[in-house]
């Protein structure tokens, strides 16, 4: 045998013994993760037994006529004190029986039906975690939700891959065996020769792929995530609190229970529907898991190209939207664009590095050219604005010749009208891009004539089906009539269980007059100058237009406000910028409980959207505002304690939507320092802190601030605007 045959077959050999090694691991990858789903199915079965068994004790027993069409006859037995359907399963057939008057048919028939209807709300029932109400059985599924949480998804990609690339590795390497030895090879007949020789260039082929495409470490990674000891308890409370969305994802899961599908697809006409069903998702560039609904309108956004995605707010746009342009980056493509309001820019760059891995580049400030140079060149999510994006030529093309794969417009309804400069510089760009999201909140069944003016952007041939008596007709009758083009989903139809907490750092970059103030107020050593110089100039505030944007949403959805500060001046200005109508308070410490508790009522009794201000300290303690779901926070607090309670105040039992909390950041200056000290102190300390008996009594024994923080950031920001 030749030295070239001789090396054939050790690489063929070599080969072989990897692709068993990937094998085994990707069936050692799918064992973990079974035990690791089994250890939080265990709990959570046991708290759907326990619903459904306060369910059917509610359930009278004459429910049981239902289920057989009234044949049933059960005077008897309710005689004898079997008052729900809860009493009947526990009796039996047996003890049934035992009633006079009760024979062996009516009994086996009252169980059966007893059965059927405990079938039935077994299915319907929903776990709902209550931060109040911590049973040892909620903390263990908790604590087995966490490392499924904790794994990401990468374990799902995982052991998705696994699923698929393991069987078939297995059933190769059977074939290809014989191939890896020259005299078994040799022994063999001609035909089971050249298939183990068939089977072993396809173990090859794969095996190859899979290390291009790093899947045995991947493998190796997740087996050792999924493999972790369990989270302490107080860890798992805590992490459920800032990532509750989640773990409401992993439960919909684990009880094949979800938001009705029709709803969560945006009642979108059949044909629609399974054309974006159809449509593949790759998630090798995302950080994030996506509830179903969320797949959803990414993969909307994919298979139909030009399209406005108008979720109501707290339903994750910007994530949806992420995962579309990660799809097409693990495609191959390598630009996109997003055009958003300066107020929001920041966020975006924040939101695609977190929860995606691909390249943010900000377009904005003096450098802007030069930044949209570079990102010609290297490729990446270009993010502007919609001033910004007048000074830049459309469709720059790559050195590669790659055009922009994806075009999203933030806050779309700020080109509603075709007349504007904005809109005309969008225009310009939609008309070259094959894939064009637009983002709105902004609710448009009642506004024919702004949707007409989006929808020509992206489809024009379906303007002229779009018109006054879609809108008049109803949301079901107008979003037949666009549904090429729109998808919406509320809240109502696609959360279904105990509302979550939605926290959004808002950071803005400071205009010229917030850095003006700032910079007094640092020179002047003045600590609670500095934290509300954003509010200074209102007219010319950064913070305050986001706040108003924020507030404008809330409107377009009929949701409530409350708006938070330290300052009396600072909400002062919030109320000059938002204008009388709606708008209710402030509370304040000065007055009396039942002056602020009538304020609340007040606000409470609006039909709709209106907006409450209070300062926080005042507003966060001794009130119920369940009314609000979304809560806007000015600045961050030096006391943590004092911000978690007030956004406790809307988020507690009795809130029946999504809680979304804003909180108001600059980039630079006193709010960054202050989070950057107060995050170095521990996250899971002050949750544990704020939850103890201590705590509970006086929240600042225990609050991770300290006196020095003030004198501590004055210093520092001194020394960096010298």
């Amino acid at each position: 045998m030749s030295h070239a045959d001789n090396g054939t077959h050790q690489h063929r050999r070599t080969t072989l013994h990897a692709a068993d090694q990937l094998a085994h691991a990707a069936r050692a990858l799918a064992e973990d993760h079974a035990r690791a789903v089994d250890a939080a199915r265990t709990p959570l079965d046991a708290l759907r037994a326990d619903l459904a068994r306060r369910d059917l004790a509610k359930i009278p027993v004459a429910r049981l006529k239902d289920v057989t069409e009234g044949r049933l006859r059960l005077a008897a037995i309710e005689s004898a004190g079997y008052a729900t359907v809860a009493h009947v399963l526990d009796a039996g057939r047996y003890e049934l029986r035992r009633i006079p008057g009760v024979g062996p048919q009516t009994a086996d028939q009252a169980v059966a039906a007893a059965g059927q209807i405990a079938a039935a709300v077994e299915e319907a029932v929903t776990v709902r975690i209550d931060m109040d109400d911590r049973d040892p059985r909620t903390t263990a599924l908790l604590v087995a939700l966490h490392r499924l949480v904790e794994a990401g998804p990468e374990a799902r990609r995982a052991v998705d891959t696994a699923a698929k690339l393991g069987p078939e590795l297995e059933a190769l390497l059977a074939q290809a065996r014989p191939a890896a030895s020259r005299v078994r090879l040799w022994l063999k007949g001609r035909t089971a020769r050249e298939l183990a020789l068939s089977a072993a260039a396809r173990v090859q082929a794969l095996q190859a792929q899979a290390e291009r495409d790093g899947v045995p470490e991947l493998f190796a990674q997740s087996s050792v995530d999924l493999l972790r000891g369990p989270a302490d308890a107080i860890e798992a409370w805590v992490d459920f609190e800032v990532r509750s969305a989640e773990y409401y994802n992993l439960l919909a899961e684990l009880s094949g229970q979800g938001p009705d599908p029709a709803a969560a697809e945006g009642f979108l006409p059949s044909e629609i529907a399974d054309r974006v069903r159809e449509q593949p998702l790759d998630d090798t560039h995302r950080r994030v898991s996506l509830r179903g609904y969320q797949s959803f309108g990414a993969r909307f956004a994919l298979a139909q190209r030009r399209v406005i995605l108008g979720d109501e707010m707290g339903l994750g746009k910007t994530v949806q939207a992420i995962a579309a342009l990660a799809h097409l980056a693990a495609r191959g493509r390598t630009h996109f664009l997003v055009v958003c309001p300066a107020g929001v820019l920041v966020n975006w760059t924040r939101e695609i590095r977190t929860r995606s891995t691909l390249r943010a580049v900000a377009l904005h400030g003096p450098d802007r050219h030069d930044a949209f140079a570079e990102w010609r060149t290297r490729g990446g999510v270009a993010v502007t604005t919609y001033d910004a994006l007048r000074g830049f030529p459309a469709l720059p093309a790559a050195d590669g010749g790659d055009d922009v794969a994806m075009l999203v417009v933030d806050e779309a309804h700020y080109v509603k009208n075709p007349e504007t400069r904005r809109s005309r510089a969008v225009a310009e760009w939609t008309a070259h891009c094959e894939r064009v999201l637009f983002l709105t909140g902004t609710p448009m069944e009642n506004r024919v004539a702004e949707f007409r003016s989006l929808v020509r952007f992206l489809q024009p041939g379906l303007v002229p089906d779009v018109d006054a008596a879609d809108g008049a007709a109803g949301s079901q009758a107008f979003r037949a009539a666009v549904a090429p083009a729109y998808l919406r989903r509320n809240q109502e139809d696609v959360l279904t269980e105990l509302p979550s907490l939605v926290r959004t750092d808002e950071w803005q970059e400071l205009s010229a007059a917030d850095q003006d103030a700032y910079r007094d107020a640092v020179l002047s050593g003045n600590f609670m100058a500095m934290r509300r110089a954003a509010f200074a100039q209102p007219e010319k505030s950064a913070k305050l237009a986001r706040l108003r944007d924020i507030v404008a949403e809330a409107a377009g959805n009929g949701l409530k406000v409350v708006v938070f500060s330290f300052f009396r001046d600072v909400l002062a200005a919030v109320e000059r910028a938002l204008g009388p109508d709606d708008v209710h308070g402030p509370l304040s410490g000065g007055q009396s409980p039942a002056r602020r508790q009538a304020l609340v009522d007040a606000f409470s009794a609006v039909r709709g959207h209106a907006v409450l201000l209070a300062q926080i300290e005042a507003g966060g303690v001794g009130l119920n505002l369940q009314a609000a779901s979304v809560v806007i926070l000015c600045e961050p607090q030096v006391k943590p304690t004092i911000e978690h309670q007030a956004v406790a105040r809307a988020h507690r039992m009795g809130q029946v939507r999504a809680v979304q909390v804003h909180r108001l950041l600059s980039t630079t200056g006193v709010d960054q320092r202050l989070l950057a000290i107060l995050e170095s102190k521990g996250r899971l300390f002050d949750a544990y802190a704020r939850r103890s008996e201590v705590a509970a009594v006086a929240p600042e024994a225990v609050d991770v601030s300290d006196v020095g923080i003030a004198q501590r950031i004055v210093a520092e920001e001194q020394l960096r605007l010298s």
